[in-house]
């Protein structure tokens, strides 16, 4: 269902503070994901990376000790075909596990539906989810 009130309206992207900038992109790519622009240099350094859904990674490379270790935000979270496997992917590149696959039946409302959901922590301790809804009950 579109927006009826921002017309056009889509999730663009979410942006990371990476400490160590060429680490975070080796990561990233890793996980199937493709520089699409950059611009700046040094610590001015940012990349857009392309999550091929239309949507994109922004990467910052101001990063340091002075950013908490989530930021101003939770965690990122990425819709997928196969949690087990985009899972086992981003600890073979590196991730360091939080929470692994497992189904969230979720009291929801108005309808009720499961998620097959883990977690992982990134180069810089973001967070990322790996989701897919599922039929509730399974």
């Amino acid at each position: 269902m579109a927006n009826a009130r921002i017309k056009g309206i889509h999730y663009a992207h979410a942006a990371i503070v990476a400490k160590d900038f060429d680490k975070s992109l080796e990561f990233y790519k890793a996980l199937g994901f493709t520089p699409y622009v950059t611009w700046g240099e040094g610590r001015g350094r940012i990349m857009l990376l392309d999550i091929w859904d239309g949507s994109q990674l922004e990467q910052f490379a101001k990063g340091g000790d002075e950013y908490a270790v989530n930021g101003k935000w939770l965690h990122l979270a990425f819709a997928v075909e196969n949690v087990d496997e985009a899972y086992r992917i981003a600890l073979e590149a590196g991730a360091t596990s939080l929470i692994p696959p497992t189904d969230k039946p979720l009291e929801s409302s108005p309808k009720r539906i499961t998620l097959r959901l883990a977690f992982v922590a990134g180069p810089d301790g973001e967070q990322i989810e790996f989701c897919k809804e599922k039929a509730y009950g399974f």
